[in-house]
């Protein structure tokens, strides 16, 4: 597909199935693609990745579940587990980390730029983020960017033994698109963009 295409494509689109138009080995491929490719400062690659499907994609949901049960009040509990279960019904779930010892490895070789590598860490995770994002929607697999960290992480880490340097920064369900994103609306690109000619 075209890249600018592409990128109107790309799309949180929350309501998924479990059907994938195409193999989950493709799936894998693509994430591996996405990960090796992505640019990051110094090509120092802090970005990990996690790929759950089947009983370990529901697991995750949840754990999720329960990590919320415990902070959000009963009477507003069944708002929340509805959007829970919208991700449990996709086909998988895609974990992104940053691992910290990248980053205090960089900060102890180059002390000079030690407060710009947290920042360059980040950026890299964004841009990973949106990379494995865009490489799906091209698949016409449907995926959204979902934030339960730090709340989840101790539980995660328990039950898909993530090294301790490694911190969760995104959970992204994906599946087939069984209705589309509604409408996006834009800021006037005026007020976002200057151009001096």
């Amino acid at each position: 597909m075209d890249f600018a295409k592409l990128i109107k494509t790309r799309r949180s689109i929350y309501n998924l199935g479990s059907l994938l138009p195409i193999s989950q080995q493709e799936v894998i491929s693509l994430v591996e693609n996405g990960l090796k490719q992505c640019p990051s400062a110094f090509n120092s690659q802090p970005g990990r990745v996690v790929l759950l499907f089947g009983k370990f994609h529901q697991k995750l949901w949840q754990i999720t579940t329960d990590c919320l049960q415990q902070i959000v009040p009963a009477e507003h509990f069944a708002k929340t587990q509805e959007k829970i279960l919208s991700f449990a019904k996709g086909a998988g779930t895609i974990l992104f980390f940053i691992d910290d010892d990248v980053t205090n490895e960089l900060q102890k070789a180059y002390p000079s730029y030690a407060a710009n590598f947290p920042v360059w860490a980040e950026q890299a995770e964004g841009m990973l983020q949106y990379i494995i994002w865009s490489l799906l929607a091209e698949k016409a697999i449907g995926a959204s960017l979902q934030h339960y960290n730090p709340l989840i992480d101790e539980d995660v880490r328990k039950a898909f033994d993530i090294p301790q340097s490694w911190r969760l920064s995104a959970e992204m369900p994906f599946g087939n698109i069984e209705s589309p994103a509604d409408a996006k609306s834009f800021l006037a690109i005026e007020k976002r963009l200057k151009i001096f000619e």
